[in-house]
């Protein structure tokens, strides 16, 4: 038999008030689908902090690619004469 954890608080949401989704849907501000946003009143609080966790994954991929897109213009940019 499985028991849940007891929620003691609630999940606040991750807006942040930018509300602007990209080509595939995602916020630009809190980085969830539209589906997450959609539902996030609907979602159990584990159900909750698994899109947070999505969130933030999303957000180390973005900050990842920035960093690399910043790196390759730098690099570029130092091999001109």
């Amino acid at each position: 038999m499985s028991m849940q954890q007891v929620e003691l608080f609630p999940v606040p949401s991750p807006c942040i008030g930018v509300c602007q989704s990209n080509t595939k849907g995602y916020c630009l501000g809190c980085l969830r689908s539209r589906t997450e946003r959609q539902k996030w009143n609907d979602l159990m609080p584990s159900e909750k902090m698994r899109v947070i966790d999505l969130c933030r994954l999303r957000k180390a991929k973005l900050d990842a690619m920035l960093a690399a897109k910043e790196l390759k213009a730098k690099k570029a940019q130092d091999s001109q004469p």
